[in-house]
């Protein structure tokens, strides 16, 4: 399974490099998937390395299957292919999709070795089993006795009333310790992702969770008592995400671009993904003296801060945006893609209600939110180059320019609703693999 074929086209495979919740890479039969890659990258001398990055709720069959869907959109762009292909240099790419566990309950089998939780026969009992739920969702954000003692009176709770008026006060205590467990540091605007939000409020968020029907990023479901769980798991993936984007992501794209100085680079994160590729481009303060520039950064559908590149945050004028070295510091030589659509309901009503923005406030034309993500606004803020235009056909053209972010009206493109989500995974298509395939083009000229 680390090397995979597209469907219907033999001559494309990828590899799928598996990291664990720490960031660490999976080994598998043979050792590491990623002295595989090294070694190819050598061999090969590819033109182009492209490294792709899931988002939440991904196991790995779901990764697997969006970066076939992916790929198979950009194959479909034939004049693209030919176009780059005939450019100085020809086209010899690399594909490598990375995966990290960000699914609650997910297929984590990786070549029959086991890949997350250890699944143990126990693990088909009732799905009452108040023991089996604090144990799978203490790995999936803190687990430690603290954190197992409150969960057990959450689910505890939730047996004996899933729904009642307010929460229990032995609720809200509990909800309090697992924030505290799961925080890394100081909340607010700003913060590091999983951390850039409003101080947790259990009680304000599950009435918010009673009043409107907000489910999670994916096919889990957990309303009443557990709708506030739901939002920490949301913020605890947000800031595994960005740990692993800044450890194990960032460390592959350093090994790659040691052993191949003249290859171009292009990051593609969805939804968490591009938090994770915006983390490994822009690296943590250790691995500041490896920084090198990659080519192209496109993020579709992010569900991270649209404050995240600019230098000052209005709302807090001394705060910058995370990941405003990516652009301070000219780390991607091309254009950064971002796509909008009104139409991803995950990003544009979950995003806010998990930060729990209660305090926000609009200013400046179009009343720009402090919390709310790029997925819904683009990207924002002062001291950023950037361009507002609608996605176009596969037919259009676009003049896109080094060092300029493109927020791509995506309305006619990324629309079709998947459930209560919206049209957040509604991303493959031709028109955004184009798009893809410009500043890929854009690139090259540099």
């Amino acid at each position: 399974m680390p090397v995979e074929t597209l469907p219907n086209h033999d001559d494309i495979r990828y590899h799928l490099i598996a990291f664990d919740a720490a960031g660490r890479e999976r080994s598998e039969e043979g050792g590491l998937h990623s002295s595989v890659v090294l070694d190819e990258t050598q061999a090969n001398n590819p033109t182009d390395v492209f490294l792709f990055a899931h988002g939440w709720n991904g196991d790995v069959p779901g990764a697997i299957r969006q970066y076939n869907n992916w790929l198979n959109a950009m194959v479909s762009c034939a004049d693209d292919r030919t176009s780059v292909a005939a450019m100085p240099g020809g086209f010899r790419p690399l594909l490598v999709g990375l995966h990290w566990p960000s699914k609650a309950w997910g297929d984590e089998e990786l070549g029959g070795a086991s890949f997350g939780i250890e699944t143990k026969p126990e693990d088909t009992s009732d799905a009452n089993d108040v023991d089996l739920l604090v144990g799978r969702y203490a790995a999936r954000l803190t687990d430690s006795p603290p954190t197992r003692r409150a969960l057990h009176t959450i689910f505890e709770s939730a047996l004996e009333d899933a729904a009642p008026a307010t929460l229990p006060p032995a609720v809200l205590e509990a909800y309090q310790v697992i924030d505290a467990e799961t925080r890394m540091g100081q909340a607010g605007v700003g913060a590091p992702p999983g951390d850039d939000r409003e101080p947790f409020d259990a009680e304000a968020t599950y009435q918010a969770s009673q009043q409107e029907e907000i489910a999670s990023f994916g096919d889990i479901s957990l309303g009443g008592v557990l709708a506030p769980l739901r939002v920490l798991t949301f913020w605890q993936m947000k800031r595994r995400a960005c740990g692993f984007g800044e450890s194990g992501a960032a460390e592959l794209l350093g090994a790659l671009q040691e052993s191949a100085p003249a290859t171009r680079f292009h990051l593609m994160g969805h939804s968490f993904g591009c938090i994770v590729a915006s983390a490994a481009v822009a690296r943590h303060p250790g691995q500041l003296d490896a920084r090198r520039p990659v080519d192209t950064l496109t993020l579709v559908q992010g569900a991270m801060s649209l404050w995240s590149f600019c230098s000052s945050i209005p709302s807090h004028p001394r705060r910058r945006g995370y990941f405003h070295s990516v652009v301070a510091e000219g780390l991607v030589n091309g254009p950064i893609l971002v796509t909008t659509s009104v139409h991803d309901r995950a990003v544009r009503a979950f995003y806010p209600l998990g930060a729990w923005a209660r305090g926000q406030t609009d200013y400046g034309p179009g009343g720009l939110p402090v919390y709310g993500g790029i997925g819904t606004f683009g990207v924002r803020g002062p001291d950023l180059d950037i361009v507002d235009e609608e996605l176009r056909p596969i037919d259009g053209a676009y003049d896109l320019q080094p060092h300029v972010i493109y927020n791509l009206d995506a309305d006619d493109v990324i629309a079709t609703s998947q459930g209560i989500m919206g049209a957040h995974s509604d991303i493959c298509h031709p028109a955004v693999a184009h798009a893809i395939w410009q500043a890929i083009s854009a690139s090259q000229r540099e």
